[in-house]
């Protein structure tokens, strides 16, 4: 009699068509459809936040829900342009310099997080200065809803059967159909989960558990460490960029972590800021 395991080890990959559906000749992606859902989502969640007095410094919240729906076209120019153009100068340089048409042709490669993130802090300082809100609390409170966004946009990658993960036995192990005939480690998934649902669950529980938005920065550090010590854990089981491959040996370092090592020193930094403030103010 079968094993779970051996259940497991025989599921194909998902026959999902990276087109969830078309409107004449435009052909709507479930790539795109990610990222609609984990900005209005992540919007939807902010509000809330932000209608929480009592979540905030002196009980009163910094930012109105007229500021915030203006916040979200931002927000979305510095996601799109900024993990664009990250991409392109963490991992695709050279050849978008040999051909400087690359750059448009997003299957040639994608978004880069790092790239993202920079773009929408831009933004944000920019904003922020722009309507008077305090900018460590804009920062928070975007922090607090990314996740919904990486969940999507990693759950888009498996659709797609891009971003896989190395080789591997585990009974779970999926053979991607661009992954040639090897079994893989679903890396997507686990990113998915570990920068998605337990990220989102951690940051909850310090917003409304321990009332972390009080101290301006604070949920701020505990995102970006967070999301760097799961990208580092995954990058373990994650394919690097074949254009790349491994920085160091042939089984170790990868431009993911590279670019997340520093993230766990400005998170602690933050988080170290932001409480040494709140007791200057006590």
């Amino acid at each position: 009699m079968p094993t779970a395991a051996d259940l497991l080890a025989i599921m194909p990959f998902p026959d999902i068509d990276p087109i969830a559906f078309s409107i004449g000749p435009l052909a709507i992606h479930w790539y795109g459809l990610a990222y609609v859902a984990g900005i209005l989502l992540g919007w939807a969640y902010a509000r809330r936040i932000a209608a929480n007095d009592s979540l905030w410094p002196g009980d009163v919240s910094p930012i109105s829900k007229t500021q915030l729906d203006d916040f979200i076209v931002w927000a979305a120019l510095g996601v799109v342009l900024g993990g664009r153009l990250g991409y392109i100068f963490f991992y695709d340089l050279p050849a978008v310099l040999r051909s400087p048409v690359r750059a448009l042709e997003i299957w040639n490669g994608g978004m880069s997080f790092h790239g993202g993130l920079t773009g929408t802090t831009i933004v944000m300082i920019l904003f922020a200065r722009r309507n008077a809100i305090p900018v460590w609390s804009l920062f928070d409170i975007v922090a607090a809803v990314v996740p919904f966004g990486l969940f999507f946009g990693r759950i888009a990658n498996f659709i797609n059967g891009e971003l896989w993960g190395r080789l591997t036995d585990v009974p779970w192990a999926v053979v991607f159909p661009t992954g040639g005939p090897f079994a893989r480690h679903p890396s997507q998934l686990y990113e998915a989960g570990l920068e998605g649902i337990v990220l989102l669950l951690v940051l909850a529980a310090f917003v409304y558990g321990m009332r972390a938005l009080k101290s301006p920065g604070f949920i701020t550090g505990v995102f970006v460490c967070g999301y760097a010590l799961s990208r580092i854990f995954v990058e373990f089981f994650r394919e690097p960029d074949a254009q790349l491959g491994y920085l160091v040996g042939t089984n170790w370092l990868t431009m993911g972590m590279v670019l997340s090592f520093p993230m766990i020193l400005l998170g602690l930094w933050a988080m170290l800021r932001a409480r040494r403030q709140a007791a200057l103010q006590l």
